[in-house]
């Protein structure tokens, strides 16, 4: 068993502009980097063995400010990314959030789909099984990589993931928690 420890990255420029980044880069905001040094306060006791980042900026940011002080070993990998909206990367949120429950099996124009996302976060986790069994992992990344853990690990649907998803339900807590057995 492997315990998983999901963060979010920080509030962006993107974020505040209403702008949904994909795989373009932005920085964090002020209030983003605000909060993530807050989450060191409101994870201080959690325990980690490795934090694994995206290796897009807001999420190596957002990992170095909110736990560089531990002394883990903080990894980035580019499997952690967020979906791939192709030619709607750094489109307005009002064009692109429609778009990604349409995107769960057809890939985005020059992108790819939610299912994809899904094969790239399985593959990590096959990773995890095979280096980190009894060990308790932090991730720190994106939307679409957290609904692909509750697709894949709390066997939610692809509608109910969405539905449920606390960008829309404005459930933001510090971390969210995934067994992978």
């Amino acid at each position: 068993m492997i315990k998983i420890i999901y963060f979010v990255h920080g509030t962006t420029i993107d974020n505040e502009n209403n702008i949904s980044s994909g795989w373009a880069e932005t920085s964090l905001s002020k209030l983003g980097e605000e909060q993530s040094i807050k989450l060191k306060d409101l994870t201080k006791d959690l325990k980690f063995d490795v934090i694994y980042c995206s290796d897009l900026k807001r999420s190596v940011d957002s990992a170095n400010l909110a736990f560089a002080d531990r002394k883990i070993p903080i990894i980035v990998d580019s499997s952690l990314r967020e979906c791939n909206y192709g030619i709607y990367n750094s489109e307005l949120s009002e064009i692109v959030e429609p778009l990604q429950e349409k995107s769960v099996f057809d890939k985005f124009p020059g992108g790819e789909s939610y299912e994809d996302v899904k094969n790239r976060i399985n593959n990590f986790l096959e990773y995890l099984k095979c280096n980190y069994e009894g060990k308790t992992v932090a991730i720190v990344a994106h939307k679409a990589p957290q609904l692909a853990l509750d697709v894949i690990l709390k066997g939610k649907s692809w509608e109910e993931a969405f539905a449920e998803d606390w960008r829309k339900t404005k459930n933001w807590q510090p971390g969210w928690e995934y067994i992978l057995e």
